[in-house]
C-alpha cells in the first residue's frame, strides 16, 4: 500500500490508502489467511452493515446505524465473495455504545481517541513521509517541479514539486495575487499546477474507472444515485451511466467542489452502496 501511495502523490493524484488496504490486504490476503487456519468468516471493526438480499440474490453493503462513523466509503471495492465471508459487529451500534461496551469488559481501547490519520504516516505529515520512505528505499525524490499556471495557460510562478499540492488547496501556493487562488488541476505529465478562482473548482461531471459494483451485477441503464466524492462529503444527487469499458460517468444535479483524481466516487441508493470507482 505504501509504494502506490507514494507513486500517486508523485504523479499528481491524491490517494486513499485505506480503500486500497481494504481491497488488497484486509479483505483479500487476510481472508486467504483466515481460510488457511480454518476460519470461514472475518470480523472487523468497521462501521458498516452487510446482509444477503434474497430478491437480488446479492450480498449488500449498507451504511451503519451511526452515520457519523460511516466507513462504507472505504469499503466500496469489496466483492460478493468477500462480503459473504465478512461480518461487521459494530454496524448496528453507535460509537458511544461501543465505548461503553469496551469499558464493561475492561478494555483500554474504550478511552482511545478517534484517529483521523493514515496508519503508516505518523503525525499526518505525508510530505515528510515521502522523503523518509524514498531515502529508506535508497531512491532520490524525483524532480516534479514545474510551472504554476492559470486556467488560460498564463505562467505566474514556479513550484517545487507536484506532490506538494492537492486539488482545492489554497495555502502554500507561493504566489501572491489580489484575490485568493486555489489549485484546480495537477498535470502529472507536464508538472504544471493549474490555479484559479474558487468557482473554477466546481464540476458537474466526473469519470470513474476500475469500477466495482456491489448491489447490482451490471449497470444496464442510467441510475439515479447519491454520490460521495470524499469520505466527509455529504453526498450529492446524480445520474450514473456507463461511458466505456470499466468506466462510469457521474452527472451531478448541482456542480460539486474539488473533484479530485485519485479519490473515490462511491454510489448510494439510500443506505445501500451500489458500488464505486476511482476518479480520473
Amino acid at each position: 500500500m505504501v509504494r502506490p501511495f507514494v507513486q500517486d502523490y508523485l504523479s499528481g493524484r491524491t490517494p486513499i490508502p485505506c480503500s486500497l488496504c481494504n481491497n488488497h490486504l484486509k479483505f483479500d490476503q487476510l481472508l486467504v489467511v483466515a481460510r488457511q487456519i480454518g476460519a470461514e468468516t472475518l470480523a472487523t471493526g468497521h462501521y458498516a452493515r452487510v446482509e444477503f438480499d434474497e430478491q437480488r440474490e446479492r450480498w449488500l453493503l449498507r451504511r451503519p446505524a451511526d452515520l457519523a462513523k460511516d466507513q462504507t466509503y472505504f469499503l466500496f471495492g469489496l466483492t460478493q465473495e468477500q462480503l459473504s465471508r465478512t461480518i461487521f459487529p459494530l454496524g448496528g451500534m453507535t460509537k458511544p455504545e461501543v465505548r461503553e461496551l469496551a469499558r464493561k469488559h475492561g478494555l483500554a481501547l474504550a478511552e482511545k481517541p478517534d484517529s483521523q490519520e493514515i496508519c503508516f504516516v505518523p503525525g499526518g505529515d505525508y510530505k515528510r513521509f515521502l522523503d523518509a520512505y524514498l531515502e529508506e528505499q535508497g531512491e532520490a525524490l524525483p524532480d516534479t517541479s514545474g510551472e504554476l499556471v492559470t486556467a488560460d495557460g498564463e505562467v505566474i510562478g514556479q513550484h517545487g514539486g507536484i506532490h506538494n499540492f492537492t486539488v482545492g488547496q489554497r495555502k502554500g501556493l507561493g504566489v501572491a495575487t489580489g484575490s485568493p487562488l486555489y489549485v484546480i488541476q495537477i498535470k502529472g505529465d507536464s508538472g504544471q499546477v493549474v490555479v484559479g478562482k474558487n468557482e473554477d473548482l466546481y464540476a458537474k461531471t466526473l469519470c470513474t474507472k476500475r469500477v466495482n459494483l456491489i448491489a447490482v451485477d451490471e449497470l444496464r441503464e442510467p441510475m439515479r444515485v447519491t454520490v460521495k466524492i470524499r469520505h466527509r462529503h455529504e453526498g450529492a444527487p446524480a445520474v450514473l451511466e456507463r461511458s466505456g469499458e470499466d468506466e462510469l460517468l457521474v452527472t451531478f444535479d448541482q456542480a460539486q467542489r474539488a473533484v479530485t483524481p485519485g479519490q473515490a466516487a462511491v454510489f448510494y441508493d439510500g443506505d445501500v452502496v451500489i458500488g464505486g470507482g476511482w476518479i480520473v
